[in-house]
């Protein structure tokens, strides 16, 4: 017996031999090649993306804003560090965030410069910062700082040097709201093993689904902890949405809209080229009943709003600024209401006959959750897949997915002739929403665990 035991682990010594070295290869070429070329094109890209060169601005003291602000956090034993990219996978993280508060300092970084003035305001958090550049020495560094004993990530934004460093110090990470689609270039034949030479090191992931889940372990070996505890942020969306009040005061001069009312939320300019011109078919085909359009781009910014004016003129639509309104305009002849103010999405969506969600013709999909939660039946474009409730929601028939002007107008039309559909499809959307309910209490079981 004792032989074999032996034998058994001189067997295997070539095996972690290997494994270890492995490990290596891929820690050196990500940090011999990856880092720099993101540093440089980061850097490159700055030049001419105002919102990157915000993100490296907002970089350069990063590491004294964070000891600042630890300096005056709670004093409680444990912290734990959330990390997110942007605005949708913050949404994912801050139900868990509230229900543990008070038991543990939160520290949180996040990526995207659109999520920054949310994130540092957020009045649950104990810090928040950027995450810098993901260097060994920024990732240690961090570690030092921090001392977290929990590290969550939220969705998929997950970073190799802070996942082995957080390993080498042994400290727990957490994939919450987990993410990982057929078409991700993770699971591609050359990047798959380096993945996996990062997954391996993260303790539990919690997938929103089944196919997640599914694609997870290809990442990671049977010993690895992967459950289906469902998308965080339908909870959050779901209390959003039902504590939303009709309220006629924000909007100046509502009564005088006397059309339907199709919402069009965070829009790009890819997604206007596309409903532009749809809304010119339906004026024409449906002149005395075409729905009033209320443009609600993602980041109203006054370079935006001036880029939307000017091609609603050559277009001779008739339009006007949110900001502008008073009480006593008169809508009834406005084709195109741009809305310059932000924090105003879901209010609107409470008013729309039919919403469009932008974002789906540029490359992902913005949050389909909210209007559906309104009973609001969606329209889409065709990039959904960062998005697992999209897919569900077109699946059931709570949204349609369109990919052509022509398609667009002729979903919009169908569903303003019929206002039985219309009413289906909504009711669809918000069973969606409630049927997903309780992935906080699940993905709470295992957060707990390291509190």
């Amino acid at each position: 017996m004792e032989g074999w035991k032996i034998r058994d682990c001189c067997s295997l010594l070539p095996f972690h031999f290997f494994s270890v070295r492995f490990a290596m290869f891929w820690k050196l070429a990500y940090n011999a090649f990856a880092v720099p070329t993101m540093f440089v094109g980061f850097h490159c890209a700055g030049c001419c993306n105002p919102k990157i060169r915000e993100g490296i601005e907002g970089r350069k003291r990063i590491f004294s804003e964070l000891a600042d602000q630890l300096q005056r956090a709670r004093d409680l034993e444990k912290t734990a560090w959330f990390h997110f990219t942007s605005v949708g996978e913050f949404e994912q993280s801050k139900p868990l965030i509230e229900a543990i508060y008070a038991e543990i300092r939160i520290v949180l970084t996040f990526f995207s410069p659109s999520v920054a003035p949310n994130a540092k305001s957020y009045p649950y958090a104990d810090a928040a910062v950027y995450l810098p550049l993901d260097t060994p020495r920024n990732a240690e560094r961090l570690m030092r700082l921090i001392e977290p004993a929990l590290i969550v990530f939220s969705k998929f934004d997950i970073w190799p040097n802070l996942v082995w460093k957080a390993s080498k110090h042994d400290i727990p990470i957490i994939v919450v709201a987990g993410t990982l689609h057929a078409e991700s270039k993770r699971l591609s034949g050359f990047a798959r093993p380096f993945f996996r030479s990062v997954h391996r090191h993260i303790g539990v992931h919690c997938a929103i689904s089944e196919a997640d889940a599914v694609r997870f372990q290809e990442l990671c070996s049977s010993e690895h902890e992967i459950v289906v505890t469902g998308d965080t942020r339908y909870e959050q969306v779901y209390r959003r949405a039902v504590s939303v009040e009709p309220d006629a005061e924000f909007f100046p001069g509502q009564g005088s809209l006397k059309r339907p009312i199709l919402i069009a939320g965070s829009t790009y300019t890819e997604d206007e080229r596309v409903l532009l011109p749809a809304y010119q078919l339906l004026r024409r085909n449906t002149p005395d009943n075409h729905p009033h359009l209320i443009l609600v781009p993602h980041e109203p910014t006054p370079e935006r709003i001036k880029e939307i004016g000017g091609h609603l003129a050559r277009e001779r639509l008739e339009h006007l600024c949110f900001s502008e309104l008073t009480p006593d305009v008169d809508l009834s002849a406005v084709d195109v209401l741009i809305v310059d103010t932000v924090g105003l999405l879901a209010k609107l969506y409470r008013l729309a006959d039919i919403a469009f969600v932008g974002g789906s013709f540029r490359g992902s999909v913005h949050n389909v959750m909210e209007p559906a939660a309104m009973a609001k039946p969606v329209i889409l474009g065709p990039t959904i897949q960062n998005a697992h409730e999209a897919s569900l929601l077109v699946d059931r028939g709570g949204a349609k997915l369109v990919r052509t002007a022509q398609e667009l107008a002729d979903a919009i039309t169908v569903w303003l002739d019929d206002a039985d559909a219309r009413t289906t499809a909504g009711d669809i959307g918000k069973q969606l929403i409630e049927e997903n309910l309780g992935a906080v209490d699940r993905t709470l079981m295992h957060l707990r665990k390291y509190i």
